[in-house]
């Protein structure tokens, strides 16, 4: 009747083609993450590098997120930094993963692709799974709307 062990995970995936060159975007969304993650994610309301040196492979970092009325807290690492490439970090303390993937259509354009997932869902969480999927594919479609948005209208 009710599979109570399903953990498939909850996935969002988006892409969009920016008018600017794979180093460009991958130094807003990588190198910059830092001031520009709370830019193109505004749920993000405090976020802090908890790690020294510049952000790359292991950086671990923490945000404060208000997702719909509702306060979380999490811990994240950089486990892929593949500079004009891929940019993923994993949940250190909630299970999720967003991962950028750039790939060039030619010098001055670049194709991003996001994916985010939610690894697995609390049991009292299951039942509005449906409404948490269509959630996820909304939040990965504002994702990159809003990465392309910011990158290209710094170009004016």
């Amino acid at each position: 009747m009710f599979n109570l062990f399903n953990d498939k995970p909850v996935v969002g995936k988006a892409s969009t083609v920016i008018r600017e060159s794979e180093e460009s975007v991958f130094n807003f969304i990588g190198t910059d993450l830092l001031a520009n993650y709370p830019r193109w994610s505004p749920e993000v309301r405090e976020l802090e590098k908890l790690t020294d040196g510049p952000l790359g492979l292991g950086t671990l970092c923490r945000q404060i997120r208000i997702d719909q009325g509702n306060r979380s807290e999490s811990t994240f690492k950089v486990v892929i930094f593949e500079p004009c490439m891929r940019i993923r970090f994993d949940g250190v303390s909630n299970p999720f993963r967003c991962d950028y993937v750039l790939e060039s259509a030619d010098p001055a354009v670049t194709q991003i692709t996001f994916t985010f997932e939610l690894l697995s869902l609390e049991l009292h969480m299951r039942p509005f799974e449906k409404l948490i999927r269509i959630a996820v594919q909304d939040g990965a479609e504002r994702t990159v709307r809003n990465i392309k948005r910011l990158i290209e209208a710094e170009l004016i």
